[in-house]
């Protein structure tokens, strides 16, 4: 097994949140997740990658928000009714910090044990896969569990947090 889950390995079952993106289903330990919104209107910044939608505040904090549909290079598609953000709590080099993930819907939280948490694929260079934590299949669909924490590079953190 990887030794990059140990995030995950904490105990034998592990409590994720699953989402949709693009008709496939993600999922992030629930201990990461610091809260769920409905879509709103943010604050745009200018001269920022595309999948940054802008910034939120959030008691005190200002929070940037990303479309991972656009950051996955996916198709972007019009927010709905079921379109939310969820506010992930990430560490970085230096400090713990807070960034929105616009995602189409959240579907459920379940319970995997660590045991039938597979591998990141190896797609031999075509797809960049460093986000993707395991695979693990629950009621009959498989799950891309993502590294939260890898979602953003240091570098490109530090460009959000200059820019805003």
């Amino acid at each position: 097994m990887d030794t990059n889950h140990s995030s995950w390995l904490q105990s034998d079952t592990e409590q994720i949140l699953t989402f949709s993106l693009n008709d496939e289903e993600y999922g992030v330990n629930i201990l990461m997740v610091n809260e769920i919104r409905e879509w709103s209107n943010i604050t745009s910044i200018p001269g920022i990658a595309n999948y940054v939608k802008g910034v939120l505040h959030l008691r005190g904090n200002i929070v940037p928000i990303i479309d991972l549909r656009e950051k996955f290079g996916l198709e972007p598609i019009p927010y709905g009714p079921t379109t939310v953000v969820i506010l992930l709590n990430i560490v970085g080099d230096d400090a713990q910090n807070v960034i929105g993930i616009v995602v189409d819907s959240v579907s459920d939280t379940h319970a995997v044990n660590h045991k039938d948490i597979r591998d990141k694929p190896t797609v031999g260079g075509f797809i960049d896969v460093a986000y993707i934590q395991g695979l693990v299949e629950v009621d009959e669909r498989l799950v891309l569990l993502l590294d939260v924490n890898k979602l953003l590079s240091e570098t490109q953190l530090e460009q959000l947090k200059a820019a805003i």
